[in-house]
């Protein structure tokens, strides 16, 4: 049964990101928003962590949250998909359940 993973911190600021990191499985989805898009950013300190799971997972950022912090979608790293709101609760709709990360 596939989850849906939100995570709405940065990652700079807390563990959250990498703690759902730890627990997804393969099938699962990732959609980072919020704060939490910062750590989606090309080059950033995070994308290693993130390329490890993207075998196993599909990566999302929310652009709405992308545009409100000045972030451009070409600046997000190669394999993460962006979404609007929309996309967010399609993802919702597409996995057996979603899983919070704070």
């Amino acid at each position: 049964m596939p989850t849906l993973h939100t995570v709405n911190k940065s990652p700079y600021e807390r563990s959250s990101l990498e703690s759902c990191l730890d627990h997804v499985a393969e099938g699962d989805s990732v959609l980072m928003f919020e704060d939490a898009v910062v750590g989606a950013r090309r080059g950033g300190k995070f994308i290693a962590t993130l390329k490890a799971e993207r075998p196993s997972c599909a990566l999302y950022v929310l652009g709405p949250d992308l545009a409100a912090r000045g972030i451009k979608p070409a600046d997000i790293a190669e394999g993460i998909s962006v979404v609007d709101y929309g996309g967010f609760v399609d993802l919702a709709v597409a996995n057996a359940r979603v899983c919070a990360w704070l």
